[in-house]
């Protein structure tokens, strides 16, 4: 899929919204990519897998034992990545803070893992389900997403393969321009401060 045909899926449900946005990195933002929205669809969320798997490449695809996303937002399109890859799909939660399975889930030891997300603008979230993971006996390999906010700055420590690579400005507390900070901020993400 190309970036226009991916935002053209976010635009055909109303997913790709304008505002003020406080983002789970803590940053703010004019625009917000809801994947939930994205994904409620399960042909879209099941086109959009398909596009994420064929961009990982075919020597990283066969080593992976098992996809593992962070919940919420990655909850979702993890589910669809595994069931691309014929391989189970796991979820790491934030009970107290700091990202766990729960469940019953649990890795083999030396699991090859590839971590799934939705969004990744900071890379933080990631890093943190990435540190999960090898607590946990895996090996995270290579990480996909959806989106990549941070236009390809990002480091995760491990290869990274999102579908789309956009670089919709974000602001500190201290930089929202004028013309953003006049309109009421709406924290949509799954993070709490």
């Amino acid at each position: 899929m190309t970036e226009d045909e991916v935002l053209s899926e976010f635009r055909s449900c109303d997913a790709l919204l304008e505002g003020h946005f406080k983002l789970s990195s803590g940053r703010h933002s004019a625009f917000y990519l809801q994947c939930a929205r994205v994904l409620m669809n399960p042909e879209r969320a099941g086109r959009l897998a398909r596009a994420i798997c064929a961009n990982i490449p075919r020597e990283i695809r066969a080593q992976v034992d098992t996809v593992v996303s962070p919940a919420m937002g990655g909850l979702i399109v993890g589910h669809e990545v595994g069931r691309c890859l014929e391989k189970d799909a796991m979820f790491l939660e934030r009970p107290d803070g700091e990202f766990h399975f729960r469940r019953g889930f649990e890795l083999k030891p030396g699991a090859k893992v590839l971590m799934v997300e939705d969004v990744v603008t900071t890379g933080l979230s990631s890093r943190e389900a990435i540190a999960a993971v090898g607590r946990e006996g895996g090996e995270v390999i290579a990480e996909c997403s959806l989106v990549d906010r941070s236009a390809g700055k990002v480091d995760l420590g491990v290869p990274f393969y999102p579908l789309i690579a956009i670089n919709f400005p974000t602001y500190a507390d201290d930089e929202v321009p004028a013309e953003i900070a006049a309109i009421r901020v709406t924290k949509p993400g799954s993070r709490k401060e």
